[in-house]
C-alpha cells in the first residue's frame, strides 16, 4: 500500500472526515484489520483564511508547498489536498514536489462524465465559484459548470465559514442550501457538485432534487485506488 500525504486543516472538520472516510475505506476493501497508510500536515486554519481574505494566494501557495515537500520527505507517495477552494496553489505545490498530487477538479469531472453528465451545479465558497481554477479544470473534460445566483453565492458562502468551518450544522441552513439546488437544477444542472469538503457535514444525496457529487468522498476513493494500485 503506497502512503497517502494528507495536507488538511483547512479546516479540520473536514479533515476529520478525510481520516475516517480513508480509514474505512481501506478496511472496506481488504478486510481485516487494515487501515489507511498515511501521514498528515495539518494546518493553522486561521493563517490560511487571513491569506484567503486579503486575497495573498501566493503566500498561501508558498505555505502549502512548504507543508507538502514535508509530506514527500517524510515519505509520501502521494499527495491528497483536504481543500477544494486551495486547489488555486495547486500549481505551487506541484512544483515544489516530485510526487503525484491528486487533483479534486479532475476526479470531480471524471466522476460526472461517468455518470453520463455533461452539466453540473456547484456548491462551494465564494473563491471556487467565483474565480476560474476549479471551473474550468472540471470543463476541460467537457464538462459545464453552472454558479448559483450571486445573492445565493453570499448565502452558501456564509455558511460555509460561518457555521461549518466551525462545527455548527443547522436545519435551516440545510434548507437553504436545498434552496439552491433546486434553483440550479431549475436552470438545467443535471447534478450538484459538493466543492467545499464541509458541505458533505450538511446535505446529501436526499437533500437533492438530481444527483450529487460529493468531492469528498470522491476524493477518498480515488486516492485509495491509487494508494492500492
Amino acid at each position: 500500500m503506497r502512503r497517502i500525504g494528507l495536507l488538511g486543516g483547512m479546516s479540520w472538520e473536514s479533515s476529520a472526515l478525510f481520516y475516517d472516510l480513508l480509514n474505512r475505506g481501506v478496511a472496506e476493501r481488504l478486510g481485516g484489520f487494515h487501515s489507511a497508510r498515511l501521514l498528515m500536515s495539518s494546518v493553522d486554519f486561521a493563517e490560511i483564511e487571513e491569506l484567503q481574505r486579503a486575497g495573498d494566494w501566493d503566500r498561501a501557495g508558498e505555505l502549502l508547498a512548504d507543508e507538502a515537500a514535508r509530506l514527500e520527505a517524510a515519505g509520501a507517495d502521494l499527495l491528497v489536498l483536504c481543500t477544494n477552494t486551495m486547489h488555486k496553489v495547486a500549481p505551487a505545490i506541484e512544483a515544489a514536489t516530485g510526487v503525484p498530487l491528486l487533483h479534486l477538479g479532475d476526479v470531480t469531472a471524471r466522476a460526472v462524465r461517468a455518470a453520463g453528465l455533461t452539466t453540473v451545479g456547484l456548491l462551494a465558497t465564494r473563491f471556487t465559484m467565483e474565480q476560474h481554477f476549479y471551473v474550468d479544470r472540471i470543463a476541460r473534460h467537457g464538462v459545464a459548470v453552472l454558479v448559483p445566483s450571486a445573492e445565493d453565492r453570499e448565502v452558501v458562502h456564509r455558511i460555509i465559514y460561518e457555521e461549518l468551518v466551525l462545527g455548527v450544522v443547522r436545519d435551516e441552513s440545510r434548507e437553504a442550501y436545498r434552496a439552491v439546488m433546486e434553483r440550479l437544477a431549475a436552470r438545467g444542472a443535471e447534478g450538484i457538485v459538493l466543492g467545499c469538503t464541509e458541505i458533505e457535514l450538511l446535505v446529501g444525496a436526499d437533500d437533492s432534487p438530481v444527483p450529487v457529487f460529493p468531492t469528498t468522498q470522491l476524493h477518498v476513493d480515488a486516492a485509495i485506488d491509487a494508494a492500492l494500485a
